[in-house]
């Protein structure tokens, strides 16, 4: 468990405090849910399993566009514990909802239902053609609204006492029912980076993600060996994908596609873009010059240079901010005060619209880094942001309940 930090500074207009997000280890996050399953239920459970959050190093908005990825896990996790039941009643209870148990059949698990945050939990059921019902119990320390995946977390901790998980296949087969979850049951046009990530990420490395063939090969991303950090910058502005902005972006691109001639963006290149303009340039833009970047940060972390993928970062910002448009003030506030402290590099990630940052920074700057962004949102008159001080950690796995 990574310890709380708390960082004071003084500026000219407060006293700002750097508040850090803390992770549980996996007794700590046990020992809590199995509590809470108990509180609930009456008996112990049957088994927990812990997922991870994540946070992409590079490749936003380039899954459904059967593009690269390079996502971590966090060290952050979603725990469910979870025990079967001898009919079709489904009960889940999560300390993420004030401790309301959410109570139905497989039945009314469907398109769209329950219409609640229970359609995380019990959608894989539905998506994996569960005919027996099951109680969980759900807790996490994955900040919830920030862009880290903590739905997918979600997913893939409760599915994963469904099926089996112990081979590579195994695991991607869930990630996929996971996506199929989200996007039917509970309504979010995403991707498979997201469960991907979750299901298939190494402790120690990045996940490099083909979302066309769906190939993964694990990345070196062990930045301490650097004298490296990863901060991730919870900006606690308001991130949601079920506003229709997600959608919209995933449109356009699909769109773009059409009028070029391709099955996705994926086999689009920059001279093709010439045959679009306005909006729909604007996004096919992005995406085809972020799978690149993909290629660029991979082969700079595969040659041991992990401190040249900073202007990658950047870049990467400036795409999702003026082309694809899915930015906000507190992103770009984030991104802009960290670099000019001394990040390496930084850029928005998830789907954006509010959500996290994130900057590669040396340990030596790395006070001066969050002082910065702490006193530029208050400059601003921001919400204070949270810190995560991460690494790249592993998948989900089942632990001792």
């Amino acid at each position: 468990m990574l310890p709380v930090q708390h960082n004071v500074h003084n500026t000219a207009k407060e006293h700002v405090v750097a508040v850090f997000k803390d992770s549980w280890s996996n007794q700590e996050g046990s020992n809590r849910v199995s509590k809470l399953f108990a509180d609930q239920f009456g008996h112990e459970p049957e088994q927990v399993w812990a997922a991870p959050g994540r946070v992409n190093i590079i490749g936003e908005h380039t899954d459904y566009n059967e593009g690269l990825c390079l996502p971590i896990a966090l060290n952050h996790r979603t725990f469910a514990a979870v025990s079967f039941r001898n009919d079709d009643v489904v009960r889940v209870v999560s300390r993420l909802d004030s401790v309301h148990v959410w109570e139905g059949k497989l039945s009314d698990i469907g398109p769209n239902s329950p219409d609640s945050w229970a359609s995380y939990a019990v959608g894989p059921a539905w998506a994996l053609g569960v005919t027996h019902g099951f109680d969980a119990a759900i807790d996490s320390c994955v900040p919830t609204g920030a862009g880290l995946s903590s739905s997918a977390a979600i997913e893939c901790a409760v599915g994963a006492a469904f099926v089996p998980t112990e081979t590579q296949a195994e695991r991607k087969e869930l990630a996929s029912a996971c996506v199929t979850s989200e996007n039917i049951v509970s309504g979010a046009a995403t991707g498979g980076l997201d469960q991907s990530a979750s299901m298939l990420c190494t402790e120690g490395n990045a996940l490099y993600l083909d979302c066309q063939s769906w190939e993964t090969r694990s990345i070196p991303f062990d930045m301490s060996r650097f004298d490296l950090s990863l901060l991730v910058i919870d900006t606690r502005a308001t991130h949601s994908l079920n506003d229709g902005q997600y959608e919209k972006r995933r449109r356009s691109c699909e769109e773009a596609a059409q009028l070029l001639g391709v099955n996705s963006l994926r086999e689009a290149t920059l001279e093709d873009l010439d045959k679009l303009d306005g909006v729909l340039l604007q996004r096919a833009r992005h995406v085809v010059t972020e799978i690149q970047r993909v290629r660029d940060v991979v082969a700079l972390l595969e040659d041991q240079r992990p401190h040249e993928i900073g202007s990658l970062l950047n870049a990467s910002h400036a795409s999702l901010r003026d082309d694809y448009e899915v930015s906000c003030a507190e992103l770009d506030v984030a991104v802009e005060s960290a670099t000019a402290a001394g990040a390496l590099g930084a850029r928005m990630t998830g789907g954006g619209f509010g959500g996290s940052a994130i900057a590669l920074v040396p340990n030596a700057a790395f006070d001066a880094v969050t002082q910065a962004v702490e006193t530029a949102f208050a400059d601003h008159g921001f919400t204070p942001p949270h810190f995560l001080r991460t690494i790249a950690a592993q998948g989900a796995e089942r632990v001792e309940a």
